[in-house]
């Protein structure tokens, strides 16, 4: 069951990230946008696990809504800001969850929009994402131009959908996590073969 508060408010000043907390039943899906994250997560959510949404498109479809200016054309820093924030209240709401739950991207991935962008990240950004651990396997959907498409909230080109899936790869495996791309097949069989890998 996909669980969210998406009402977009300031987290708590009392951070949790001065000591690491590792979730090892916590699951990153990760990659460029448009490789078939989301699909993957509502077939997962049909087989009865809980599943976290991306944090950007709902912010970018809420500040549409209002007029607001912290999407990634307008402001970039602002938009990084909101979904920092998401993600660190995602992560801190599913605390006490003991079954699996698998997030369409961490709070990594963040860390790697803002370097995308030029933009540098925050201590806090830094001190959190290295602190708040996610199980150390990170499933990659790896670039697949046959189904890529965008849309109103996603407007980047498929070059580009590239590029972010190496810096997505690249700082989860500078934060020490490993890895995994998930095979070009069909949803059901993608989702078989990340519940092999980690041993559902």
């Amino acid at each position: 069951m996909i669980i969210r508060t998406i009402a977009l408010k300031a987290i708590k000043d009392k951070y949790i990230s001065m000591k690491t907390v590792n979730r090892k039943n916590f699951f990153v899906l990760t990659g460029g946008p448009g490789m078939g994250k989301t699909s993957l997560l509502e077939e997962l959510e049909r087989r009865g696990y809980t599943c976290i949404p991306e944090a950007g498109r709902p912010i970018i479809i809420h500040q549409m809504k209002i007029k607001g200016i912290a999407l990634p054309w307008k402001s970039p820093m602002l938009f990084g800001e909101l979904m920092f924030r998401q993600a660190h209240q995602d992560f801190l709401t599913c605390g006490e969850q003991q079954q699996p739950v698998f997030f369409d991207r961490g709070i990594p991935d963040v860390m790697g929009y803002m370097e995308l962008c030029r933009l540098q990240p925050s201590g806090e950004m830094k001190e959190i994402a290295k602190n708040l651990r996610y199980h150390p396997l990170v499933f990659i959907t790896p670039p697949w131009e046959e189904i890529y498409s965008n849309d109103t909230e996603r407007k980047q080109s498929f070059p580009e959908a590239v590029e972010t899936c190496k810096m997505m790869q690249n700082v989860y495996t500078k934060l020490g996590y490993q890895t995994i791309e998930i095979p070009k097949v069909s949803i059901a069989e993608r989702a078989d073969f990340l519940i092999k890998e980690i041993g559902l």
